[in-house]
């Protein structure tokens, strides 16, 4: 699978994380390139989503930094991060239930706008503006991912599969240069997992760069042009999905037996 360009998106370089005596990432480094499906993968425990959280902003690493596009993240905020352009979805689906589809993603759009409270209340005309934008923009999100016949629909009642899709497209509402995705193969059966693939591979073609947790193997030696491995918090591998296949380590640590 060609990558887009190799111009360097993410770079993060020896983070390390540890919650009392347990270090659940050990000086780990990676780099990602702009148009690249990156997958990361492990077993449980690995310290995989903890990476997820510290690149996000909901843990402080306590040691080592990380760049999006060049600019420095560590420690931010997780919003901050979001409107630098790095989003993300969920292993367990975090949608507003009692929302509809639409306002789910719109939610999600609201990241980028500029309309202050007051304006939010006067309802001036470019509150009114921002708002027919965001709205507009959230639809086609939902268009895009195929679900736009369950906009008016509360995020509850889609089926497991299409909620799956309203998160990713949530976090792509953000307008991000990264979109990191948290296991979004959990809990779908073959063909929900087929269609996914072919939605990654969508988003990247579109421009996205993709980094990838995911325990499906078929899907991450299918569909990631890079595969890192991490073991007890450290990376043990890195390299293309057949050279990480064939790595002693990783057949050990993670897949089991040789491929």
């Amino acid at each position: 699978m060609p990558i887009a360009s190799t111009d360097t998106l993410l770079r993060v370089h020896s983070v390390t994380k540890s919650f009392g005596g347990l270090m659940a990432l050990s000086e780990v480094s990676l780099s990602i390139s702009r148009g690249q499906i990156y997958g990361l993968i492990g077993p449980n425990g690995a310290g995989k989503t903890t990476l997820f959280n510290v690149l996000t902003g909901l843990y402080h690493a306590d040691h080592g930094e990380f760049q999006l596009n060049g600019i420095h993240l560590a420690n931010k905020k997780p919003h901050k991060i979001a409107q630098h352009g790095l989003a993300r979805t969920f292993q367990n689906i975090r949608l507003f239930a009692n929302m509809t589809a639409l306002e789910n993603v719109m939610v999600g759009r609201h990241a980028r706008t500029h309309t202050g409270v007051l304006g939010a209340i006067l309802r001036t005309p470019h509150a009114r503006a921002e708002e027919k934008e965001i709205r507009d923009r959230a639809r086609e999100l939902l268009s895009y991912m195929g679900i736009a016949a369950f906009a008016e629909d509360l995020a509850k009642n889609l089926s497991y599969g299409d909620q799956r899709r309203l998160e990713i497209a949530r976090a792509m509402a953000t307008d991000p240069q990264l979109l990191a995705l948290d296991e979004p193969a959990a809990g779908m059966n073959a063909t929900e997992t087929t269609a996914l693939k072919k939605l990654i591979e969508k988003i990247r073609s579109d421009g996205l760069t993709v980094l990838l947790i995911e325990h499906d193997m078929k899907l991450v030696m299918g569909v990631c042009d890079t595969v890192a491995v991490l073991d007890y918090g450290e990376k043990i591998a890195e390299g293309s999905p057949q050279e990480v296949q064939r790595d002693p380590l990783v057949i050990e640590a993670y897949l089991g037996c040789a491929p």
